[in-house]
C-alpha cells in the first residue's frame, strides 16, 4: 500500500466526503486500478464505508452512489445503504455481470441481502442460476391453455390455466443485444401500469 500516488491521495484534506452536504455538494467520482485491484480495494472500502454514513442522513441534498463492477470492490454497509437511503433521496445503482461474482466476493449471506434489497432490477442476457433467480423474482402469471383432440367420431376441447413464469428463464438466457427485462417498484399509493418488462433499447 506504500506508493506515492495512495499516500499522496490519502492524506490530502482538499475535501471532506459528505458529498450531499447542501453547503457544499460535490461529485465524487472513485476509479481502481485493474494491476493493483486488490491493494486499492481496500483503500477504496475505507472511503466508501465512510461516504455511506455521511450522506445517509436527514436534511442533505438528493444524491446517487453509482457502482459499476461491484465485485471488483467491497462496500461495506451496502445491504443496509439500499434498504434505508430512500427516505433520505439517495438512490443507489448497482452494476455487476452476474449474481455468481457478488456471491463470490461478497459471501453468501450478503450477496443474498443485496439481491433481495433491491426494488428496480433491469437485465441483459444472463444464464443459469442468475436468468433462474431473476425470472423467479418476476413471478408468475396465471396462463390459460387450451387443447383440442380429435378422433374418428367428434372433437373435444379443453381449456385449463396454470402458473407460468412471467418472465421464463429460457428468454433471459436468450436476449439478443439491446434487449432487457426487468422490473420497477412503486408505492401502493403510486400505482404504475407496467411493473414487469421486456424491452428493446432501440
Amino acid at each position: 500500500m506504500i506508493s506515492p500516488q495512495l499516500y499522496w491521495v490519502m492524506t490530502g484534506d482538499d475535501f471532506t466526503l459528505d458529498i450531499n452536504n447542501p453547503k457544499e455538494p460535490k461529485i465524487l467520482c472513485v476509479g481502481n486500478n485493474p494491476d493493483r485491484q486488490n491493494i486499492y480495494s481496500t483503500a477504496l472500502g475505507l472511503y466508501n464505508s465512510r461516504i455511506v454514513k455521511l450522506i445517509n442522513k436527514k436534511g442533505h441534498l438528493k444524491s446517487s452512489v453509482i457502482i459499476d463492477e461491484l465485485p471488483t470492490i467491497y462496500f461495506r454497509g451496502l445491504d443496509n445503504l439500499i434498504a434505508t437511503a430512500r427516505s433520505n433521496k439517495v438512490a443507489v445503482c448497482l452494476g455487476f455481470q452476474d449474481f455468481s461474482q457478488l456471491t463470490r466476493d461478497y459471501g453468501d449471506k450478503e450477496s443474498k441481502v443485496i439481491q433481495n434489497t433491491v426494488g428496480n432490477i433491469f437485465s441483459g442476457q444472463v444464464v443459469g442460476e442468475t436468468a433462474k433467480s431473476l425470472s423467479e423474482s418476476f413471478g408468475k402469471v396465471l396462463q390459460k391453455r387450451q387443447s383440442m383432440t380429435i378422433n374418428r367420431n367428434d372433437k373435444s376441447t379443453s381449456i385449463s390455466t396454470q402458473l407460468d413464469s412471467l418472465i421464463p428463464a429460457s428468454k433471459i438466457s436468450t436476449l439478443t443485444q439491446g434487449m432487457f427485462v426487468g422490473s420497477v417498484s412503486d408505492n401502493f399509493d403510486e400505482r404504475i401500469e407496467r411493473k414487469i418488462f421486456h424491452a428493446k433499447l432501440w
